[in-house]
């Protein structure tokens, strides 16, 4: 069972979607990225921190809260409102560096997206 958190964008999660609506039906259907898990364990979910990007402190804080509740995160998902932030809304993560930071810093697996809604 892969144990992950979706980061969301805190600046346009509510104007593209209410309430993560999108990702939990993307989870329930393994729409999109979900869909390379066989099973899925939602340990948290959170924003990314807000711009200019607030991102390694808040994926550390994640990890210290998910472990002290004995359900460790393995993946984190950037929502689908991050990539479009970032292709779209001048977004100031770069996604690539962000991975290869938050994979070796933390040593969980980071993949880019959600759902295809």
């Amino acid at each position: 069972m892969a144990r992950i958190a979706i980061l969301y964008c805190k600046r346009i999660k509510d104007h593209s979607c209410i309430a993560c609506a999108k990702c939990y039906k993307g989870m329930a259907e393994k729409n999109g990225e979900f869909a390379q898990h066989d099973e899925i364990e939602l340990v948290a979910m959170t924003d990314c921190g807000d711009c200019p990007g607030l991102t390694v402190p808040r994926v550390k804080l994640l990890g210290e809260v998910t472990n002290n509740l004995e359900r460790p995160l393995e993946i984190i998902h950037f929502g689908t409102c991050m990539r479009l932030a970032m292709e779209t809304g001048d977004c100031p993560i770069d996604f690539q560096e962000m991975k290869i930071t938050l994979e070796n810093k933390f040593g969980i697996k980071v993949i880019l997206g959600t759902h295809t809604y």
